[in-house]
């Protein structure tokens, strides 16, 4: 699907669509330009009888022969996130039709719809081979026609994050023996033609560099493990980077040894959620050539159970010289994170990070689908992340940390443990990923277990991967 601005009417379109309402500056004036008589005269007949025509949520559809008519009733949608909703809402609507027409009021509205039909037409086919062709979205070009002249620079942001949006969904929605540790790093590699710096460490760079607790979980599978390094220069002017990004990128996790139950256990194939938001976002800073120095990092392992996998019970020495004893194989994501989380502060000197990762059961089980987790040890970094989630329609909801949860990851015969009981598994998990920040390091850690999937489908996320987190971190970052 193609986005257009135009400023006069499109012709030969399979469907016009009108937004009007309480609250709406449109008249049957301005829908001349837009409409013919006859669709005009149809259009008063309709909107004369059926007497909810107006009421937000309310469609009503005329469909013709030649051109049909959608009339959405609106009541004054006042931010960005309501046109978005609005614009993937008709998007999914027409996903039959070839060409589409909407008549828009200004230009945010105009691009933050436009956004939404992006997202919301978002579909994973790739791997159908007998799908009739009548069967797939046909819908090819989507224009919208606002009065003021829409510039390409005007919608540039927003094509640069649906871009990324959807590329991040595309890589989740991956199986995972088509998204190895291996192909996952070479895919981002490729992205260095966007101006990214790009810095692949393969199993032998890993052991040099210390990455002990990446490299345990990575034992059991005959996929070696990679760290990607990805970093966004936008402010040349400073050399520092003034945030650090870290994901978690489990390519499939079985659980190893602890290992899980076979009932859902496809659904592991995207665990690496994390990692390719973190990538996502990256490009996503690219595309825009936003003035901000980024870097992220992310650890691609696969989890696996065999004679060489890691055993619970097992002592391993991280990265930053603290002992973990392994109690349960299945709690891996803390650990992948762990190094990673000490090697961007100690290459890259970053004061302020936030990591992301489907980390546990826990915390989707006290948030379901509606909120992502978030911990924190600064208030500040906090309730902006928050803030940026309301305003992408990616929420947050914050979980604490405390002294008591940490003192629940002390271990008998190691400096801690990677399971910290029963009760409260997303604080506990946290505390883990705490005791790897630094004195005087701003950390926020997204826990987006229960997010990652959309089981039903909504406006902005149709069914499958959503790849939660890259509009928040995008809407942060640029702020």
């Amino acid at each position: 699907m193609k986005i257009f601005f135009d400023t006069k009417s499109v012709k030969d379109c399979d469907v016009k669509v009108l937004l009007w309402g309480k609250g709406s500056r449109f008249n049957a004036e301005k829908w001349a330009s837009f409409l013919n008589k006859e669709e005009t005269e149809v259009l008063k007949q309709a909107l004369s009888t059926d007497k909810d025509a107006a009421k937000k949520g309310h469609v009503l559809e005329l469909w013709g022969k030649k051109t049909s008519l959608l009339v959405y009733g609106i009541d004054a949608p006042k931010d960005a996130l309501q046109w978005q909703n609005l614009g993937a809402s008709v998007a999914a609507k027409v996903q039959k039709k070839q060409k589409v027409a909407v008549l828009v009021e200004d230009v945010e509205q105009a691009c933050n719809f436009a956004l939404g039909a992006e997202l919301g037409s978002y579909r994973f086919d790739k791997y159908f081979t007998k799908k009739k062709e009548e069967d797939l979205p046909q819908l090819e070009e989507f224009h919208l026609l606002c009065e003021k002249k829409i510039k390409e620079a005007d919608y540039k942001d927003f094509a640069a994050l649906a871009n990324a949006v959807r590329y991040g969904r595309d890589l989740c929605n991956e199986p995972a023996n088509a998204l190895t540790p291996e192909i996952f790093a070479a895919d981002i590699k490729r992205l260095t033609y966007l101006g990214l710096k790009v810095d692949v460490l393969d199993k032998k760079a890993m052991q040099k560099a210390g990455f002990n607790l990446a490299l345990a979980v990575a034992q059991g599978s005959v996929n070696e493990p990679r760290i990607a390094v990805i970093s966004w220069q936008g402010n040349k002017k400073d050399k520092e980077f003034s945030c650090g990004l870290v994901g978690k990128g489990v390519t499939f996790d079985s659980g190893g040894i602890s290992l899980k139950p076979g009932a859902g256990m496809g659904d592991m194939k995207q665990d690496m959620t994390g990692a390719a938001v973190v990538v996502s976002v990256l490009k996503a800073l690219a595309l825009q050539k936003a003035p901000v120095n980024v870097v992220g990092v992310v650890g691609l392992v696969e989890n696996m159970p065999s004679g060489s996998a890691i055993r619970p019970g097992d002592v391993v020495t991280s990265m930053s010289g603290q002992t973990v004893e392994i109690l349960n194989t299945d709690a891996e994501g803390r650990l992948v994170l762990g190094d990673c989380l000490w090697y961007i502060q100690e290459k890259f000197g970053v004061k302020k990070i936030i990591d992301i990762a489907t980390l546990t059961g826990a915390t989707m089980r006290a948030l379901g689908s509606e909120y992502a987790g978030i911990f924190s040890n600064d208030d500040g970094l906090c309730q902006a992340l928050i803030k940026a989630g309301t305003l992408s329609g990616e929420n947050l909801w914050r979980l604490p940390i405390n002294e008591a949860y940490d003192k629940m990851i002390n271990s008998d015969i190691a400096d801690m443990k990677n399971l910290g009981g029963a009760n409260a598994g997303g604080s506990t998990a946290a505390c883990f990923l705490q005791r790897y920040i630094q004195p005087k390091v701003k950390w926020a850690h997204l826990d987006i277990a229960g997010v990652d999937k959309e089981e039903k489908g909504r406006p902005l996320t149709p069914k499958g991967a959503t790849a939660f987190g890259i509009r928040l971190l995008n809407e942060y970052l640029k702020a």
